[in-house]
């Protein structure tokens, strides 16, 4: 008897991810798209606070920063606002002794005792999804600012630093992966903060618990906390964890200097 021809009731294996995230997103467009609100809780930081007392200005649109994005007729809504509330005031307790928190710059400005005021910012938030990567993982970057003023209220200066974070796609869910991404990319920033603050000349000058001056030299945008662009590869070993880049090598430089040439023979 001639054998059947076979008929595969399973997808082929490479088509499974590609089929699981187009159920999903058709499963979004028909309940209300993805709404999310990440919260990061820090660990204990291991840098020893700076010996000053420095004020907090958290500007209300950073209080209610919300991202909205339509793609694919999806409805995507990211509320940052009260996470990162909570994430600057665990950044900036575990980096000085002593915080205060204010409405506004005036209000900081009229308060006694300060060396410094802070003001962090929310430039830009950007995602990737599972359908942008093959069904492989979610990503996430968030771009900071955090500007520098005097005791007075006169800018000092302004840094900037970038957050990434990643985590896999798993079942039928994008709000719990984009969740993930997005604290990992919280704590990423966080972490950069909390390490490389104290190596800029203005981190210096307060670990010293000397108060910030409008410097003639200085200039506006001129500081910047190190960033570290995404890593796609493997990301099944980064979920809630921010990839390192490899570090760049070394110009090659020559070993010895070359012998000159013999003198040929008389």
């Amino acid at each position: 008897m001639a054998r059947a021809p076979h008929t595969a009731s399973v997808p082929p294996r490479r088509l499974v991810p590609l089929i699981a995230v187009a159920a999903s997103f058709a499963a979004l467009a028909g309940c209300g798209g993805v709404k999310i609100k990440p919260t990061a809780t820090l660990p204990k930081p291991i840098v020893e606070a700076m010996p000053t007392r420095v004020g907090l200005v958290i500007p209300g649109d950073m209080r209610e920063f919300s991202h909205n994005e339509t793609r694919w007729g999806v409805e995507w809504t990211v509320a940052l606002g009260e996470g990162h509330h909570k994430l600057m005031n665990e950044v900036f307790h575990g980096t000085f002794e002593q915080v205060q928190e204010f409405r506004d710059i005036d209000e900081a400005a009229a308060a006694p005792d300060l060396k410094a005021i802070f003001e962090p910012r929310i430039e830009q938030y950007s995602f990737v999804t599972a359908r942008e990567t093959g069904g492989r993982y979610y990503a996430v970057t968030i771009r900071y600012r955090i500007n520098l003023y005097t005791a007075q209220g006169d800018k000092v200066d302004s840094l900037t630093l970038t957050g990434y974070g990643n985590a896999l796609a798993k079942g039928m869910s994008s709000g719990k992966p984009l969740a993930q991404a997005s604290l990992a990319a919280m704590r990423d920033a966080a972490a950069k903060f909390l390490v490389q603050f104290p190596q800029q000349s203005v981190g210096e000058r307060l670990a010293r618990n000397e108060a910030l001056v409008v410097e003639h030299a200085s200039s506006a945008d001129a500081g910047g906390i190190e960033t570290v662009p995404i890593e796609e590869s493997e990301p099944e070993k980064t979920v809630e964890a921010s990839p390192k880049a490899p570090a760049p090598a070394a110009p090659e430089t020559p070993s010895s200097v070359p012998a000159a040439p013999a003198a040929p023979k008389a």
